[in-house]
């Protein structure tokens, strides 16, 4: 037996398993601090009772949540970013600014404008000789890149504030208000642009895994929570889906009612599929939460608010990945409906849903959707607008359904994310880099991207941004350098206000964006007081600024290079049945 016990111990290693609190998310969070949270609403009206012990009220505090400070013209948050925090003001007040909206580029981004044809044109001379020069004036050596951004609190802040909202119209929040709860759960953009409007203004910001928690255990909360949404965002979100675009106030909230909010997998599931992908390891369909199996019966639909789900169906000893859906979808439809023309169909799923990465949905349950929807419609649109499988029988030769083995490809590197990928067909491709010169001849000398990438039978999809739907890379930067275009919706990063912290690099799940060294115009590398290199985020902006397009795809001499929308597979699948 110790003989045994000798030859365990070569080949297991002892280690702590992680823990959910290993670091907090205010370093500074203090005992007298977390008594004062304590005795302030909504916290003093909280039963600690009902909290576990393993995830006891003060301890969710302590490490997930964060006292924040800021004066007049801090910015809290940005509309259309997207953020993972929830804010409960403490003292002082906010601004929430409704219309006009604040000129972006105060809020830290590009305007946009496009290059004409003699900038275009100027542009072939008028490049620097080093690459990667840094242009703003405001940033030196050594020097706060702006001197809006307060490097210290991490915030950005708006000079003469309150001239820039002036005759705006906005709605003030006080001492105990709370704000930004709803796109942080859900992981939806931000609706508004926040502002503290008064000196000292007190924010206590909640990670979204504390705010969970919170109203997992408080039903006053989540029942503050709940209704706000279904007030807002459900209504609007029903109310714009054309099986209940007739429905009266009344029947909106009767539905809203009876709909039920679902959240699936892991909200940060960019760092674990990072991590798989280190590691050598798929994020196969075993390590995704089942939402509907196959054969169960169907109890109602799962409309997709946010986030991607695999629809599979059993094949062999195994199953076959079919089609993978995102937000605006809906599954379940189609076996419900043609159980109302034919009663004694039993109601079974015909395929099993499960969510991929993060998933957002809502839950219409059978009887809510024969009160309330739209049946003339639903009827005229069975067997195309709801059906998530595939079948080759259906197709024709010009929508020639995919192989399972691209399928599996594309939810395998959750590629489905993507908007405007870059594939290469790879039988077509010379090696010729055109495609990299003429991005980096547009692009400070450096290309935005690599001809490099997962790769399947001759497809591959390379490292350039997909300028996703779900771009998780701007989630924490601090001041809106990365953000969408106002005309195409492309992800862009600003170089006058990025400051080279590399979170959206760490965030990015594609490695679409490389944080690179800057240089002045004759060539020499910045460094700050400490002699470390200045860095900045570069990434694929689609050329936004050219006329003419993407220059990758207008130098392929081969027609080897598409940028393509994989939200859908049908483009991908007519263009590689282009020859």
């Amino acid at each position: 037996m110790a003989k045994s016990d000798s030859n365990l111990s070569t080949l297991v290693r002892l280690a702590e398993r992680p823990q959910r609190w290993e670091q907090q998310l205010d370093p500074n969070m203090s005992e007298d601090i977390l008594d004062m949270l304590l005795a302030t609403e909504p916290f003093a009206s909280m039963d600690p009772s009902r909290f576990p012990s393993g995830t006891p009220l003060r301890e969710i505090l302590r490490f997930d949540t964060a006292v924040r400070a800021y004066d007049t013209g801090g910015i809290v948050i940005r509309k259309d970013d997207y953020g993972t925090s929830a804010y409960l003001v403490l003292e002082g007040e906010v601004d929430v600014v409704i219309r006009p909206e604040i000129d972006p580029r105060l809020l830290g981004r590009a305007p946009s404008v496009k290059k004409s044809f003699l900038g275009r044109f100027a542009q072939l001379w008028n490049n620097n000789s080093e690459p990667e020069v840094w242009k703003n004036p405001l940033r030196r050596s050594g020097q706060k890149m702006n001197d809006s951004y307060d490097k210290d609190s991490g915030s950005v802040y708006l000079q003469d504030y309150p001239r820039i909202v002036s005759g705006s119209q906005t709605a003030t929040l006080g001492a105990g208000s709370m704000f930004g709860e709803i796109s942080a759960l859900s992981r939806m953009p931000r609706t508004a642009t926040v502002v503290a409007s008064s000196p000292k203004t007190s924010l206590l910001e909640f990670s979204w895994e504390g705010l969970r928690d919170i109203m997992k255990y408080d039903p006053a909360l989540k029942a503050r929570i709940d209704k706000i949404y279904r007030e807002n965002s459900l209504k609007s979100f029903l109310s714009n889906h054309p099986l209940f675009r007739h429905l009266d106030e009344s029947s909106y909230r009767e539905l809203c009612d009876a709909a039920q909010l679902e959240t699936y997998g892991d909200y940060n599931w960019s760092g674990a599929y990072k991590r798989l992908a280190k590691e050598g390891t798929s994020s196969t369909s075993a390590n995704e939460p089942i939402i509907t199996r196959e054969d169960d019966y169907l109890n109602g639909i799962h409309m997709i608010r946010a986030g991607f789900c695999r629809v599979s169906r059993k094949y062999g000893g195994g199953e076959r990945t079919l089609n993978y859906i995102g937000a605006g979808s809906v599954f379940g439809f189609e076996e419900i409906a043609n159980h109302w023309k034919n009663s004694a169909q039993s109601l079974q799923s015909t395929h099993t849903l499960r969510s991929l990465g993060y998933a957002h949905l809502i839950f219409i349950p059978t009887a809510a959707l024969e009160k309330y929807a739209n049946r003339e419609w639903a009827e005229k649109q069975l067997g195309k607008a709801f059906t998530p499988e595939i079948n080759p029988s259906d197709q024709s030769e010009n929508d020639e359904a995919p192989s399972a083995g691209l399928m599996e490809f594309m939810s395998e590197h959750r590629f489905l994310n993507g908007t405007k990928s870059m594939v290469i067909d790879m039988d077509r491709c010379t090696r010729c880099d055109d495609c990299v010169r003429a991005c980096a001849s547009t692009h400070d000398g450096n290309p935005r991207f690599l001809r490099h990438g997962p790769i399947i039978d001759n497809l591959m999809i390379a490292n350039a941004c997909m300028h996703c739907i779900d771009p998780v890379c701007m989630i924490g930067c601090p001041t809106g350098a990365i953000h969408r275009t106002s005309f195409g919706g492309e992800v862009v990063i600003n170089p006058s206000t990025c400051i080279g912290c590399g979170a959206c690099a760490a965030n990015c799940p594609y490695d679409s964006i490389r944080m690179v060294e800057v240089r002045s115009k004759t060539g020499e590398f910045l460094v700050d007081d400490e002699f470390q290199p200045l860095l900045k985020a570069t990434k694929c902006d689609f050329c936004v600024e050219q006329t003419s397009g993407p220059a990758c795809l207008n130098a392929c001499p081969h027609d080897a290079l598409s940028r393509t929308n994989l939200t859908r597979i049908t483009p991908l699948t007519h263009w590689l049945k282009r020859k």
